[in-house]
């Protein structure tokens, strides 16, 4: 017969909102080819409290009650991740906006490069170069995975 302090015991190492969490996860964006995005090494899992840290919910819902060892498979339609990507948030800017003392530096205009930029507000925002025209640039403000369905698997290697 089990007593109530060992229930509690087991009730406490269940993901639940507070508890602080570690997991060991491979994310992939789940297309036909399920191209691995990232994952965590055996060293540096991703800690995060349940529900104050800023997480995808459905990651976090599907994680709730379980312990550790346990293993999981999460996966995660884009709307419901990061959103589908936004025509909106292709954005052309001249060249010439990126003048500093008096030189361009052409360098960040290779496709891929990640230029930060001062919003109005005085926030850093980073667009990625997606197209390169003769006098212009063309950043990408979409967040990397919008419009990737996601495939999270992975084991929960703390609950504190």
């Amino acid at each position: 017969m089990l007593r109530p302090s060992f229930l509690n015991q087991l009730a406490a190492m269940k993901i639940a909102p507070g508890k602080r969490v570690s997991v060991h996860y491979m994310l992939y964006a789940d297309g036909p080819e399920k191209e691995l995005i990232e994952e965590t090494r055996q060293d540096d899992p991703m800690i995060f409290t349940y529900g104050d840290d800023p997480m995808l919910p459905k990651f976090e819902q599907a994680l709730l009650g379980l312990s550790v060892g346990d293993a999981f498979t999460i996966a995660i339609p884009a709307s419901e991740a990061y959103g589908d990507e936004q025509e909106g948030l292709f954005i052309e800017y001249p060249k010439s906006a990126f003048i500093e003392e008096g030189e361009l530096d052409e360098e960040l205009f290779q496709e891929g490069e990640i230029i930060p930029l001062e919003s109005p507000e005085g926030d850093i925002i980073e667009g990625v170069v997606c197209e390169v025209k003769l006098n212009s640039i063309v950043l990408d403000f979409n967040h990397p995975l919008a419009g990737e369905d996601l495939l999270f698997e992975g084991e929960v290697v703390g609950v504190e």
